[in-house]
């Protein structure tokens, strides 16, 4: 039964509830602005460690392997322009030579021999065992995901940074990525992949650091799947080198003189 007295209890604990409710917006509002241009630093110098900030070439053999599955090995070129123009080249197995993925901007396309038209594709659509499409399409990071400092993790002796990447759109590769950076060389050192739901799909290891085109950088990634255990893609990274690519490169015409 409604009572003055259950009226007051009512109006006494309203603000409580409603200042409990606002307070992880009031956080975020009084975030120092510096603090997102940090992490934004952070991002995109680590993003220059992974590949160059100029036009390059690399070769990427994949093994992807499952338990009572024979692996699965398969190499492609990759020719990335300022992260907006990128063609992926299948060179085996050679039954599948001749296939040209196109990225330009998030447009995602696979042309095909004998076909005409190209097929659209999208960037979280897998390519490979653990790998998709945007993982080799897509060279950094800062370009799709708005980077947050979420904490400093201790491991093996060492602090990291760890970022929180949020996509800029629902047509990036992940939803979230969480991402372990040395700040002293702005070297990763894992990352974990979310899905729109917030579940962990896959978790990638950062290995095999080398000089290689003016830094120190990774060579070797290794992607593994958070639901099946046992699945994963180890991509090694070889033949890197900077490389004046023109925009036509990147267009339909020149791609026919490639296939």
């Amino acid at each position: 039964m409604f009572s003055l007295s259950s009226l007051r209890s009512s109006l006494a604990v309203g603000p409580v509830v409603l200042a409990l409710a606002l307070l992880p917006a009031l956080t975020r509002a009084q975030t120092p602005p510096q603090d997102d241009e940090i992490a934004r630093s952070i991002l995109e110098k680590s993003d220059e460690i992974r590949f160059p900030k100029e036009g390059f070439q690399v070769d990427i053999n994949i093994a992807s392997s499952a338990p009572g599955r024979e692996p699965e090995l398969r190499k492609y070129r990759v020719l990335s322009k300022s992260n907006e123009n990128t063609l992926v080249m299948i060179l085996e197995p050679a039954s599948e030579r001749g296939q040209i993925m196109l990225m330009k901007g998030r447009d995602l396309w696979v042309f095909m021999p004998g076909i005409s038209q190209p097929i659209r594709l999208g960037l979280a659509q897998r390519l490979t065992g653990e790998v998709a499409n945007g993982d080799l399409a897509r060279s950094n990071f800062s370009g799709d995901y708005t980077p947050s400092r979420l904490r400093i993790d201790k491991i093996n002796g060492e602090d990291y940074q760890v970022l929180e990447l949020l996509a800029v759109d629902r047509g990036v590769t992940y939803h979230r990525v969480l991402l372990w950076v040395n700040p002293s060389n702005f070297r990763p050192l894992k990352a974990e992949f979310y899905s729109l739901s917030n579940r962990l799909m896959k978790t990638c290891s950062y290995e095999n650091f080398a000089d290689v085109v003016g830094k120190r950088r990774p060579t070797r990634l290794v992607m593994e799947d958070a639901l099946r255990p046992g699945e994963k893609s180890v991509l090694d990274y070889g033949q890197m080198k900077l490389r004046d690519l023109p925009d036509k490169v990147f267009s339909k015409d020149y791609l026919k003189k490639l296939q």
